[in-house]
């Protein structure tokens, strides 16, 4: 049976690491709990670049698009997030103003964790700060090797890479809602560029359009297509 990724409730665009997810789990419920939830509708900015690093966000609920907006007013998103998922502790670490935007794809609930409560709270955890580092150092590997696969491959197989990404380890058919601009964004690609590689990977048959939605009957085929 099918199972529906939509992401305002499931896995994200990225491979890398969460840095929330590397804490100890005490840790973890000691900041839920001091944390403040937060609500935003659909479309509403969450943060903005040059804003003060004050805290970090975990997403309990829906999803964020996180990107930078253009001069122009467009917003250009580089990652997807959904619940669990956590942004902004490199800003509250380097102690330095916000570099990207974020903003609320659907209604969306986040938790709001001061900056000055985590570090202060971190201190007690030794074996969390060393997870940290090496969430960190995953991280970086992770993104020099996004950055080596924008300089290699075609576009349907960096599009392939990123559906397979999308969803998930399980086998079986998958399917994920998303639209054409979304990718295109991700992709850093214009909207006739990602459609004609979703026509090619439609012609392969490693997906299946639909409106809003991509249906993917074979996640290791389509991710074995991304490595050719």
């Amino acid at each position: 049976m099918s199972r529906s990724l939509h992401l305002d409730a499931t896995r994200r665009s990225l491979v890398t690491p969460m840095l929330f997810s590397a804490l100890d789990r005490g840790l973890q419920a000691h900041l839920v709990r001091i944390s403040h939830l937060r609500e935003f509708a659909d479309g509403q900015i969450i943060q903005q670049r040059g804003d003060a690093a004050d805290g970090f966000w975990l997403i309990d609920e829906g999803a964020v698009r996180v990107g930078q907006f253009m001069p122009d007013g467009e917003f250009r998103a580089v990652a997807l997030l959904g619940p669990g998922d956590s942004y902004g502790e490199l800003a509250v670490f380097a102690d330095k103003p916000r570099i990207v935007d974020a903003i609320s794809r659907g209604e969306s609930r986040l938790r709001l964790i001061g900056a000055r409560p985590f570090l202060d709270a971190l201190g007690n955890y030794p074996a969390s700060s060393r997870a940290l580092l090496g969430a960190l150092s995953q991280q970086l590997q992770d993104t020099l090797s996004i950055l080596a696969g924008l300089r290699r491959g075609t576009n349907p197989q960096r599009l392939a890479g990123m559906l397979a990404t999308m969803a998930g380890e399980a086998a079986g058919p998958a399917s994920v809602t998303i639209t054409q601009q979304e990718l295109a964004d991700l992709l850093g690609v214009t909207r006739a560029t990602a459609n004609a590689a979703l026509g090619d990977l439609q012609k392969r048959r490693l997906i299946e359009r639909g409106y809003g939605t991509i249906r993917i009957p074979d996640r290791d085929a389509l991710a074995a297509h991304a490595l050719r």
